[in-house]
Order: structure tokens, then sequence, then C-alpha cells
């Protein structure tokens, strides 16, 4: 307690919160079961031999061996023509009916994890405004980081399953192209001056490779940098192009919802607009990281009749941090449309199969429509993953690369790492006093240097660049992806 304070103690009681009110407060389930979301039921037997003409087989005699024997099976299934009229029934989705689908347990621990930390972080960031950090951890940024992990652990099973069946192999090749597309993209994104991209990556590779390479010094291991920055640039543009092979899937589930979301919210002009809104923002946060048309054009450029730019450096910076929440909570906020459309995919299903001739099993029939409903919460998690993890990784380069929330208001932001650096580097001036003799308290303090200096190797320029250029590629994957869907639909449709 007295190392770590209040944050711990925030920390343990959102700990006893979630384990007293997970149990009963849901806002995963509420999503779901609350947000008037409706799926299609698929028509009995009986109503399936009536439309398709198709006459009740009588029980044969000796039914009961025969059944045993497996031929009852047999004559549950019988065909009917592919352009049978049924009328599909709905019914509300239940809790009840969400809690066995696959995924769900998944799908319920991130979303509500997802809440517990955002509350760690606005109580966190609150506190630490009156109180600024001095010799203690964030802990908020290891609830952030906990989440950005299960998001992407998410993700990672949610693309394995493609490569776990026999049957995806156009969703395994077109995984395995996307990684290799995204990874040439991100080295030519790598490559480019940060005049025109603004990642920072230049000025963290520096201080990572100055301090580290002193640290190593201090160590007894002479070095002149851990790796050079040709290493560094190749492994993150792998690490570019799984992320962008893990957004390939969630990227095409949401270029077709919101197409069919479109399609059903004809007549709802405003709604439309949100809609198209919220598919663009993610465009405008990609263009604010490329400077000549957003820091320099708001920043710098003066325009005739004014004396000074648009907006001020940190203005800038705060209202980019500012952008970020109200995408998220616009898309959190017509999750349930985009839901609602994919559900309707059963009844969509059911249009295209009159359209074609021959004929179906009744076992069949029904599956096309449950099969919709059964992957509800595979579907929610391609949406909501990507977007919580775009969420949390924003609010780690706030926080790490000291911005502040404030900066609307206030110009002088004083950065928490650099008096972290400066009073550890008067404790370490304050630990080689001494007159040589080993005892505990001497090891301790000397351990505490060590450690203190290794903090040191990761200072403020070296979380903004590193997470900045993590949270610009986010968004670049997510909407590239998604235009790549758009397009491919609307060819899809012409054709």
């Amino acid at each position: 307690m007295a190392v770590l304070g209040a944050q711990l103690v925030i920390t343990l009681v959102m700990v006893s919160v979630i384990q007293k009110l997970s149990p009963h407060y849901s806002f995963a389930k509420w999503i779901l079961c609350r947000t008037g979301l409706y799926r299609y039921l698929h028509p009995t037997d009986d109503e399936l031999r009536s439309r398709g003409g198709v006459p009740k087989e009588k029980p044969p005699k000796g039914g009961r061996n025969k059944q045993a024997n497996g031929s009852g099976a047999a004559a549950a299934q019988f065909h009917i023509p592919r352009s049978i009229e049924v009328d599909l029934l709905t019914s509300p989705v239940l809790e009840r009916d969400v809690v066995h689908l696959r995924y769900f347990t998944e799908y319920q621990w991130l979303l509500d994890f997802s809440v517990y930390t955002g509350i760690v972080y606005v109580v966190s960031e609150l506190f630490h405004f009156y109180y600024p950090l001095r010799h203690e951890i964030n802990l908020s940024m290891v609830w952030c980081l906990l989440v950005i992990f299960f998001a992407l652990k998410l993700l990672s099973s949610l693309t394995v399953l493609y490569f776990q069946s026999e049957e995806s192999i156009g969703e395994r090749s077109m995984v395995i192209v996307a990684c290799l597309v995204y990874l040439l993209v991100a080295m030519v994104v790598l490559i480019v001056d940060e005049r025109i991209l603004e990642t920072g990556l230049e000025d963290a590779y520096a201080s990572f490779n100055a301090s580290a390479s002193k640290f190593l010094t201090e160590q007894g291991l002479p070095s002149s940098g851990p790796a050079s920055k040709i290493v560094v640039k190749f492994f993150l543009a792998m690490g570019c192009g799984l992320l962008g092979s893990l957004f390939t899937f969630p990227g095409l589930r949401m270029a077709k919802m919101h197409w069919d979301s479109l399609k059903y919210c004809r007549g709802n002009r405003l709604l439309q607009v949100l809609l198209n809104l919220s598919f663009v923002l993610p465009f405008i946060l990609v263009i604010l990281w490329i400077r000549p048309i957003s820091r320099d054009y708001l920043t710098v450029r003066v325009f005739q009749g004014m004396q000074q730019p648009l907006l001020k450096p940190h203005v800038f910076e705060t209202l980019r941090l500012l952008l970020v929440i109200f995408v998220v909570v616009v898309r959190f906020a017509l999750m349930p449309i985009y839901l609602q459309s994919y559900l309707n995919l059963a009844h969509d299903k059911i249009m295209d199969l009159r359209k074609e001739a021959g004929r179906i099993t009744n076992v069949e029939f029904k599956q096309k429509i449950s099969s919709i409903f059964y992957y509800l919460c595979v579907v929610t998690l391609q949406f909501a993953a990507p977007l919580i993890l775009c969420l949390y990784l924003t609010l780690m380069y706030k926080s790490l690369g000291g911005f502040s929330w404030a900066g609307i208001f206030r110009e002088s932001v004083v950065l928490q790492h650099e008096c972290a650096a400066s009073e550890t580097e008067g404790a370490g001036g304050a630990v080689s006093q001494g007159d040589g003799d080993f005892n505990i308290l001497e090891s301790a303090q000397s351990l505490q240097a060590s450690f203190s200096s290794l903090k040191n190797v990761f200072s403020t320029e070296v979380y903004k660049g590193f997470l900045g250029f993590a949270t610009w590629w986010s968004y670049f994957t997510l909407f590239a992806t998604s235009s790549l869907g758009i397009v491919y639909q609307s060819y899809f449709n012409k054709t």
C-alpha cells in the first residue's frame, strides 16, 4: 500500500466490483438482449411438408425396431423445392438464447472487462490530474495492456479457425494474402519521411538506442545499441502484417453489415448519415497523422485575414485524442443496427433461395436460417474487438506519451516520465555514496537504482513513437479492409 498508494486501492476496489457485479450486470448481455434485436426462427417440419407438397409418411410396421436401427432419422429428412414460400417468424434475442452460443463467454469477458478497465482509467486520470505520479507505477496501463492482450488473443483465435477447417481454403488463402500485402504496405510506410507521416519512430529509436546503450554500459556490457534501425523496422513490419491479417475478416464483416444497414435504412436519411459518418471517421483519424494535410495545415499555416493558425499544437493533440473517443462511441451506439442487419441475413438467404431451381432437404433449409444466429457472438467479436483494441492503444498512447486531456484549456503540460527520470537520477546519486561495506539495505538500493535506470530506457519519446505508430496502423488497417469490402460489395451487387 505504501508503494502503490491510491492506485492499488482503485485496483482492489474494481476487482471487488468485478467479482460482485459481473454475474448480475453485464454490458455485453445488454447489447445483445436489451437493444431490440430479434432473430428469425426456422419453420417446423410439418409446415415445410404442407408448403412443399410433401405427404406425411406413415410410420412403418415395427417402427420401434427400425427407429432403433436409425431409419427414424432418415424418415425425418425429406426434400422440398428451393422456391418454397414460407413466412419466417421472429423472436426477440433473449439471454437464455445467447448463453449457449459459441464464443459467448469470450465476448462477454472482453466487453465487460473493457468497461471496467475504462472506469479504472478514468478514475486514475482524475486522480493523477490533481496528484501527479512521482515514484509510482501507472496501474491503469496494466489494465489497458490486458485489454489489448485479450482483444488480440480473441482475434487470433478467430483467425486460426480458418486454418483448422478443411473447408476454409478460400478464407485461409485470403488471410495469407492479406498478411503479405500489409507487410509490403508497412515496409513502404516505414520508409516514408517523418515530415510526411508523423509516426515519431525516428525519435523513438534514437531515444531508445541511446538510453539502452547507456544502461548496458553501466551494467558492464559496452554496446552501441541493442538493435539496428533496419532490424527494428523489419520486426515492426512483421507485426503490422500480422495485425492486418487479424483485421481482414473483421473489416470485411464490417463492410458487409454497413452495406446491409444502408439497405435496411433507406427511408431514414438521418440514420444513413450517421452510418456513413461512422464508416468515414476512421479515415479522418488516419489523415490526422499525415503532417502536410493535418498538423501543418491546422497548426502552422496562417490563413488570410488571421494573425495565427487555427489551432495550437497542444490543442491539436488533444482534439486528435478526443476524436478517437468519439469514433468508438459512435460505432458502439450504432452497433445494434449493424447486428440486426446481420441477423436479417437469414431472411435474405431464403429470398435468394427462392430464385434457384431444384430441391433441398429440410435439414439444410433449417440450417441456413439457424446458422446465422449461431454465429452472432463471433460476428459481434469481429465488430467490437478491433474497436476496443484501437481505443486502448490510444489511451496508452496518451498516458505514456505525455499528453493531456486538458490541452484545450492550458498549454503547459508536464511530462510525468521526465519528472520521474530527474528524480531517479538524484536517487541514484544518493545510492552511490557509502563506505563500500556490503549490507542488505545497500543491495536493495542498488537493485532499485538498476530498475530505475532500466525504466529510463523506455522514455516518453519511445512510448510516443511506437504506440503512436501502432495506433495509426490499427486505424489504417481497419479502414483499408472495410473499404475493400465495400468495393467488393458494390461490384458483387452490380454483377
